[in-house]
């Protein structure tokens, strides 16, 4: 369990101020720039506006081999391969550069293996492309560190271009030319390309005009770029902010065909629309079946077929969704049978035969609602594991695996995402080395934080707020969409909307008043009474009805306003400690008195179910309790309480579920473990 802490830090007014008045900005504008670390003119400038600068292809190492290896094919009609991955950004860089090559006349052939063959190219991949008579393979997204294979096309007298993102190694393989902007060498001033970023910069070199590679392939490169999650900052920004207007007056069959069947056809892209709409069902591809369709839809220039590739992918995602949600029910099972990996620092969950195409899907939703690094294992009929990994800010979970490498296979990935390959007879030996490499660099581990750009008072939020925001975009990672904050608001009324699933809170202060809405929580488990001073963490959306535009303010947290966030989960921190036997605080400490049992027996007993957060359920418990009941004691309670089988506890990471068990005669606490781990025994 968790509390989501929240950063605010107090903005230079005084600077904002200044800005606004010399580029004459609005004053909420310049104080968004001010919280970015936009602090000049001309940063303002750079931001806003962009510079729309060509960058040079030719800072890239080795870009002038590459070019002249690539054109030497072309001139003598070898047969050349293009090798990409079955992502969003290795198909995108694939098509890129196939309809390049193709288009100048090449003998080109493309490959994407499917997941379950691994990523990058193999050595079968090379013998069959001998088989067929390729003198140049030109990988992209992939190759940078793959020694064996580039070896083994030199041996069958096949050269190799890599094109790659990713961080190399210390030793390079030998291909003709490595273009990584990753490279120590590489002098290119923008080190954000995703894989097609780099195709892209190749393609710009032999072709030597960027603006038109840019109109011909902006909506690829765009695509692909967002879909890796790559930061929008500086340069990069600048370019995705042309890509974007590209990518939506595209008239590539499959993209139009795509936005039809994601219901987007008609409204304007922005970087989330991308992010939600178009690229899952691109990665449906890849995830659930063979990724060559999506390449196959963003090649074609017959209309018919992108609609049926379109429709294929949309089914294919649809049934990502459902394996997702079956898989993710079955994770939740074995959490609940073995409730002590939610105190690990690190969750690692293992099952059979679960879909290797949804782990990372799954790893990152437990991630999110636990606040804490976790893998997902999927084990195979020959007794290997495969899974991912993903971690939150703070917490590497690369630099964890390097220290317990003994027990895997293989692995591979970056500080917030990771893939891993293992024995399943090592599951239990990674999960307790991970978890002690967690523990020897995180004494206390990081947990999820929501950033405050500003706060607002209730009568500023309003339409034109939108078109500043709109001035930021595209926002994505290194560039998010800001969070305002509304504290201390009074909560006037909670409904429920969409069947039940959602609810929209009405809220109040000096006259002011606004609807909100909270997604994916029920009423039920919002157990703040009416009345309340709370304070929220909200976003600001458009909403366009009719022709009309309005507001619509989407809580994204919310709590009440005077609860001290930082103390509260350092409690939580301190019980997760004493669960894993690395504290033992001092009995009175953590052991309540029988009349504060009594009062929460009895509180819950009334309640019949409580759902809500930790801190939901300490202000509940304290209302009228004669002695406060601290955070440490209350979870201590549950704990001890559920191992007596008095109260079924759910820990559902962001909030709690508890229920009292039917009980016949006296329970006796002394027995549990924890008591008696407190009893220092």
């Amino acid at each position: 369990m968790f509390l989501r802490q929240w950063r605010y830090t107090q903005p230079n007014t005084d600077l904002a101020s200044e800005l606004a008045e010399i580029c004459e900005l609005n004053p909420v504008l310049a104080l968004l720039l001010v919280t970015r670390g936009i602090t000049t003119p001309e940063e303002a400038f750079s931001f806003l506006v962009g510079q729309e600068e060509e960058a040079d292809p030719y800072d890239f190492a080795d870009m002038d081999a590459a070019v002249c290896r690539v054109r030497q094919a072309l001139e003598k009609k070898e047969k050349i391969l293009v090798y990409g991955d079955y992502d969003v950004d290795g198909i995108t860089a694939t098509v890129l550069l196939y309809t390049y090559l193709r288009r100048c006349g090449a003998d080109v052939v493309y490959r994407v293996p499917k997941r379950e063959e691994g990523y990058g190219l193999h050595e079968a991949d090379v013998l069959w492309a001998a088989e067929q008579g390729v003198d140049l393979i030109v990988t992209v997204d992939n190759g940078v560190s793959l020694i064996k294979q580039v070896t083994l096309a030199n041996e069958k007298g096949i050269d190799v271009v890599v094109t790659d993102h990713h961080q190399p190694p210390d030793e390079l393989p030998p291909a003709v030319a490595v273009v990584d902007p990753c490279r120590a060498d590489c002098e290119s001033p923008c080190k954000d390309y995703a894989g097609v970023g780099v195709a892209f910069m190749l393609v710009c070199a032999l072709e030597g005009d960027g603006e038109a590679v840019l109109s011909t392939y902006g909506d690829l490169l765009t695509l692909g770029t967002i879909g890796d999650v790559m930061p929008l900052t500086g340069f990069m920004r600048d370019l995705m902010r042309r890509g974007i207007r590209l990518l939506d007056a595209s008239s590539r069959p499959g993209i139009l065909a795509l936005r039809r069947v994601a219901s987007c056809e008609d409204k304007e892209l922005t970087a989330r629309t991308v992010s939600f709409s178009l690229v899952p069902r691109i990665n449906a591809a890849g995830r659930m079946g063979d990724p060559d369709l999506a390449v196959r839809l963003l090649l074609t220039e017959d209309i018919a077929q992108a609609q049926s590739l379109a429709e294929t992918l949309e089914d294919m995602n649809a049934r990502r969704q459902t394996v997702s949600n079956e898989i993710y029910a079955q994770v939740q099972d074995k959490i609940a049978q073995n409730p002590e990996w939610l105190h690990d620092r690190v969750l690692v969950v293992d099952g059979e035969g679960w879909h290797g195409g949804v782990l990372g899907i799954i790893a990152a939703r437990l991630t999110e609602r636990y606040g804490k690094p976790t893998f997902v294992l999927s084990v195979g009929e020959d007794g290997v594991a495969h899974g991912s990994g993903r971690s939150l800010e703070g917490f590497s979970i690369y630099e964890a695996l390097k220290e317990c490498e003994d027990r895997l296979i293989v692995y591979g990935g970056h500080e917030l995402a990771a893939g891993v390959t293992l024995y399943a007879a090592d599951i239990d030996a990674f999960r307790c080395a991970i978890n002690a490499s967690a523990a020897s660099s995180h004494p206390v581990m990081p947990v999820p934080k929501l950033d405050v750009a500003i706060r607002l008072r209730p009568e500023q939020v309003s339409v034109d707020k939108l078109v500043l925001l709109e001035m930021l975009e595209p926002c994505g990672a290194g560039n998010p969409s800001p969070q305002f904050g509304l504290f201390r608001m009074r909560l006037d009324n909670i409904a429920a909307i969409g069947g039940g699933k959602h609810m929209r809170l009405s809220l109040s202060r000096d006259g002011v008043h606004i609807n909100a809405v909270k997604f994916q929580m029920r009423p039920e488990e919002l157990p703040i009474p009416c009345g309340s001073l709370v304070n929220c963490i909200v976003s600001l959306e458009k909403n366009v009805y009719h022709g009309n535009i309005s507001v619509s303010v989407r809580i994204i947290d919310i709590g009440y306003a005077d609860t001290d966030r930082a103390q509260m989960q350092a409690q939580i921190a301190a019980f997760e400690d004493m669960m894993r036997c690395e504290l033992r605080p001092a009995k009175e400490d953590v052991l309540p008195s029988r009349e504060q049992l009594a009062h929460l027996y009895s509180m819950l007993h009334a309640c019949g179910e409580w759902n809500g957060t930790v801190e939901h359920l300490h202000r509940a418990v304290n209302a009228d309790a004669e002695d406060e009941f601290t955070v440490l004691k209350l979870l201590a309670t549950l704990e001890i309480w559920r191992e007596a089988s008095l109260v079924e506890v759910q820990d559902l990471g962001d909030r709690l579920r508890l229920r009292v068990l039917p009980t016949t005669g006296k329970t006796d606490l002394s027995g549990t473990a924890l008591w008696r781990y407190l009893e220092g025994e």
